[in-house]
């Protein structure tokens, strides 16, 4: 539940409350995952995972919409080796990528993607580093799209961790910083983070009973003056 914006005459923005609905199924067994969403204005979104041998696995990420050209698709086939991994993507308007990413040392890994959208003729390559130990994750990204992303995440104990990124896009000249947490209670998850835009945003995951978890959240942006909440309930294993 939020608002969306409408132009006025002059520099006012006029706030229309507004609200969305989705209905949800899951399927689960072993080797595959059938999720889907119905939202009320007819999008359906649906996601597949299929583990086809030990180490391969296929994954299908599809949204369905009335608007014309809006409709997309992608098919990733995921192949898991001893010490890397591999991904290939198949999309609409012509996408094809690839990444490969192997492990140098116990706690180091590096790298690479590159990707192809046909329908705009573009392209890029990208090259990433990740470092981790049982309290720390460090990661770094740098694309030739002129994108640069960096994360850190600490694990304070065993219920609290606290995570910090940066990303900064040359072609915009946006650059974000946020910081989040990670707060595990006993029957309940606290989630939340603030950004350099202004923008505050908290998830909380209760557990009311086995199988039944309510969650609520909320997010604020300040600059934007605008708002948002939302709360659901899943039921289920």
């Amino acid at each position: 539940m939020g608002s969306i914006d409408l132009p006025s005459q002059g520099d006012e923005v006029i706030k229309i409350p507004t609200s969305n609905y989705e209905f949800g199924a899951n399927f689960l067994d072993p080797r595959m995952m059938l999720v889907g969403r119905v939202s009320h204005d007819g999008r359906v979104n649906a996601r597949v995972k299929c583990d086809l041998t030990d180490n391969l696995s296929l994954k299908i990420n599809a949204q369905l919409t009335n608007e014309p050209h809006y409709s997309q698709g992608m098919f990733n086939f995921d192949y898991k080796g001893k010490d890397f991994r591999s991904q290939f993507q198949i999309g609409n308007n012509a996408f094809y990528g690839g990444n490969y990413i192997q492990s140098v040392t116990k706690n180091l890994s590096l790298g690479t993607e590159a990707f192809w959208l046909g329908q705009q003729r573009k392209s890029g390559v990208g090259f990433v580093a990740r470092y981790d130990t049982k309290k720390m994750v460090v990661t770094g990204q740098i694309a030739s799209t002129g994108m640069v992303a960096l994360s850190y995440v600490q694990k304070i104990s065993e219920k609290v961790s606290l995570a910090s990124d940066f990303m900064y896009n040359q072609m915009t000249k946006d650059v974000t910083a946020s910081f989040g947490y990670d707060y595990m209670l006993r029957q309940c998850r606290l989630r939340g983070k603030v950004d350099t835009n202004g923008v505050v945003s908290a998830l909380l995951e209760e557990r009311l009973t086995p199988g039944v978890n309510f969650v609520l959240s909320a997010e604020v942006d300040h600059w934007k003056k605008d708002h948002r909440f939302g709360f659901g309930m899943t039921v289920g294993e």
